[in-house]
């Protein structure tokens, strides 16, 4: 049993680098493992190397060069789409899957998305479900787990997410767990983890700072990164002892939202794991 330490891209956003300049300063601080977020067709900003997202239209070698130069492997990729809306997550998320595949990522990371308005609870069931035996037959065939992540109307709740993970039986359907969004949306996320942890595949690793979360907690479904680890309201050293109970194999991946706050994250989370 091993536990790695990671960090989602999202920490160089605030810099509007490109790609490999995150993956570059990730490496340097002292990370292991990466994990990018990719996106459909061409966008402006990461044309014009101001954000971090990789197009799925690129090469997927031209990913792992960058990576492989600078001694990184990816945790898994950030592929979030809206997984009620077929016409487009399917498509979207098998291209991910093959990518990820190709460049050694272990799960493509997703969530419900958005409720259309005109999608009932029950019906968004059923389309989910019809999104998740396609994708799966071929996250099956590749070899790749999809995460489930914590994150919308339904998987705000623990029970939410595990009836969503747990919606079509496949070997590759799995929970990507991130506290700080179980944290915002009400849950305990102690609680979260363990009742998760026999699906746990990959792991956001999100503190939340007190101020947002005296300002939000109850009131939101998430957000987009956190603080430093260590800085916030989690408890990294229980959801570590839960972690090891459970046998986790794999990444902690931080979810943050400045290099700062990432090598803060990496620092605490390496005294932890030593201790």
């Amino acid at each position: 049993m091993s536990i790695e330490i990671g960090v989602n891209m999202e920490f160089i956003r605030c810099e509007d680098k490109p790609f490999a300049v995150g993956v570059e300063r990730a490496a340097q601080m002292g990370f292991r493992y990466v994990e990018p977020m990719v996106h459909n067709g061409r966008e402006l900003l990461s044309e014009a190397g101001y954000f971090h997202s990789f197009s799925l239209d690129d090469d997927s070698f031209e990913m792992k060069d960058v990576l492989d130069r600078h001694g990184v492997k990816p945790s898994g990729l950030s592929s979030h789409c809206p997984l009620m809306r077929p016409e487009i997550s399917v498509p979207y998320l098998q291209k991910a899957i093959r990518f990820a595949a190709a460049i050694g990522a272990p799960v493509v990371n997703t969530d419900e998305g958005i409720r259309p308005p005109w999608v009932s609870l029950e019906d968004a069931f059923h389309v989910m479900k019809y999104t998740l035996t396609t994708i799966l037959q071929t996250a099956e065939r590749y070899g790749v787990y999809v995460g489930i992540e914590p994150h919308q109307s339904i998987s705000r709740t623990t029970e939410g997410l595990l009836r969503i993970a747990t919606l079509v039986k496949s070997p590759r359907l799995r929970v990507n767990y991130d506290t700080g969004n179980a944290y915002l949306a009400g849950e305990d996320p102690y609680a979260g983890l363990k009742a998760v942890q026999h699906l746990l595949v990959h792991m956001h690793a999100k503190d939340i700072a007190i101020k947002q979360a005296e300002a939000e907690k109850g009131k939101v479904t998430g957000t987009a990164v956190g603080c430093a680890c260590g800085d916030g309201v989690i408890d990294w050293a229980k959801v570590i002892a839960i972690l090891r109970q459970g046998g986790y194999d794999g990444v902690l991946s931080v979810e943050c939202g400045t290099p700062a706050q990432a090598a803060r994250s990496l620092a605490h989370l390496n005294a932890l794991l030593a201790s």
